[in-house]
């Protein structure tokens, strides 16, 4: 949908109207991600270091272009959120203020009337960090670090587990009790004049609800059920409702990252489900590392050897088919229909849907990565860049592991029930025949009333030449992405210690492998 604004711009406000302060008595406190009051390092420094704190929130028209790769849904979650936001602040007896337009325009007219800027510092990439930049320059805005990243040190990595262990297990902030003062800066817009202007209308269903309420009321529960936890991660009927389902509100900072660890090691009965997640935590700061370090990820391959892979081979059929699940293999194409029309896929799936694109496919990764990037709701480009490089074999430090989508119905969909779900077209197929579909006998299409190459299609690549092929596409290659990945700059983009685990743990590939405990299957992006 193209996106328009209403007939009458002035339906949206546009720039508060703050009034003049005195030099270093008052800040605007710029939030863009952490939407949340409780262990937020901005909040805490602007109330600690000011007599007058404003909350504001800038609606950016960037993110609501046809260009933004952002679904109404993940708009929506991200409009629940900053009411809930509203409501925190509230109970603080002030008010969040909301303005309409280009952030550096909104946030100069404060700095025009002496008010300081002040934000929580963010690893973000491409428009994000352009913004952030020129802000820093041109409005001297104050980030702020606490979120167990590294900033402003020759090397990141040394130290860095220490640095992190130290950031999860330290006491989370709160606002200082001076408070937030009298602002009296009026809200410029609303919410409801946003999604008005907009036509903010999602259409996924079973999105959940945004908000740090909501997110605490599901941590709550996602509790109570860990030990659960290992047994629901792979296959993607069960990670709907056995995973923690937290990856949109770590996402947009409705909870940090810190207060789910400490919640974990207090309230979590110990065993594999404890183990399990909090792992993942980890994992989530080791990439948002990364993406900090090297903003590359979300451009271009890491490793330059591959920069230009696939482009050759692009195919906008074999990406419409990819994207709309018309692929001919029952278990892509179910996860690519549930990606579209929730908003949501577990880790695994995303994994086998990134790796059949880019090998089996041979289709440019970052195609494939910003689709998922648009659609999902937990949009992360720390999570979702990165993977989709790992996935592709972009690095060349790995070996290349291919998912067999047929394999992965026969053990994460034993009983059809997630391809039955999404691929209607197959419901009456016994789930023993949903790997491969078209060899169903014709008279077994008849009796079932389906047509294999009418009613679905007929794979798209032949499984087994394409894997072939792709294997030795990488080991003709696999010599200079070696070498250049041990050039420095490649290999600190690599390279990230952690407590002695590797940075690209395995993951099943089509022959087997370690099973969905372990491995890359751990990045499961809190879900």
């Amino acid at each position: 949908m193209i996106r328009t604004m209403s007939d009458d711009p002035d339906d949206l406000g546009g720039v508060p109207s703050p009034p003049a302060v005195a030099e270093g008595s008052a800040c605007v406190l710029w939030h863009r991600r952490h939407l949340r009051v409780p262990d937020q390092p901005a909040v805490t420094y602007a109330t600690r270091e000011y007599e007058t704190v404003c909350p504001l929130f800038v609606f950016d028209p960037h993110f609501y272009g046809e260009d933004a790769l952002a679904c109404d849904a993940r708009r929506r979650f991200l409009h629940e959120s900053l009411s809930d936001l509203g409501d925190q602040y509230a109970d603080r007896d002030t008010a969040l203020v909301y303005a309409h337009g280009d952030p550096l325009d909104v946030l100069g007219r404060f700095r025009d009337a002496g008010w300081d800027v002040v934000a929580t510092a963010d690893a973000t990439s491409r428009y994000g960090r352009r913004r952030d930049d020129r802000a820093a320059e041109r409005l001297d805005v104050r980030y702020v670090d606490g979120d167990g990243i590294r900033r402003g040190v020759d090397d990141p990595r040394d130290g860095w587990a220490e640095h992190v262990e130290s950031y999860l297990r330290s006491d989370p902030l709160t606002p200082d009790d001076s408070g937030f003062g009298s602002h009296g800066v009026d809200a410029a817009t609303s919410v409801e004049a946003i999604e008005g202007s907009y036509d903010v209308t999602p259409a996924k269903e079973s999105v959940p609800v945004g908000g740090r309420s909501p997110a605490l009321a599901r941590l709550d529960r996602f509790l109570d059920r860990i030990h659960e936890y290992p047994e629901s991660i792979s296959a993607p009927a069960a990670a709907e409702t056995g995973t923690s389902r937290l990856s949109p509100y770590l996402r947009f900072g409705c909870l940090s990252v810190r207060e789910v660890f400490q919640r974990l090691e207090r309230d979590a009965p110990d065993g594999a489900g404890k183990e399990l997640f909090r792992d993942r935590l980890y994992w989530n700061r080791h990439y948002t590392q990364k993406l900090q370090d090297w903003p590359g990820w979300t451009d271009r391959a890491v490793n330059p050897v591959f920069r230009w892979l696939n482009r050759d081979t692009r195919d906008e059929e074999r990406i419409d088919a990819w994207k709309e699940g018309r692929t001919g293999y029952p278990m892509v194409d179910a996860s690519m229909r549930c990606l579209r029309e929730t908003g949501w896929l577990n880790f695994r799936m995303r994994a086998m849907c990134a790796s059949f694109f880019g090998f089996l496919l041979r289709q440019p990764w970052r195609v494939g990565a910003d689709h998922f990037y648009e659609h999902l709701v937990d949009a992360d480009p720390a999570i979702n860049y990165t993977q989709w490089q790992y996935q592709t074999g972009l690095t060349g430090v790995a070996a290349v592991r291919i998912y067999n989508p047929r394999k992965q119905v026969r053990e994460n969909d034993p009983d059809g029930a997630f391809v039955h779900r999404w691929v209607p077209e197959l419901a009456d197929v016994p789930p023993e025949h949903l790997d491969r579909p078209e060899k169903l006998p014709l008279s077994m299409q008849a009796d079932l009333g389906i047509e294999i190459g009418e009613d679905y299609p007929r794979p798209i690549v032949e499984f087994e030449s394409a894997r072939r092929a792709a294997r030795e596409r990488f080991d003709a290659l696999a010599d200079r992405a070696r070498e250049a990945a041990n050039h420095p700059r490649v290999r600190e983009r690599l390279s990230l210690s952690r407590s002695g685990r590797s940075d690209d743990p395995a993951e099943p590939d089509a022959e087997g492998g370690p099973d969905g405990n372990a491995g890359q299957s751990s990045l499961d992006a809190f879900e």
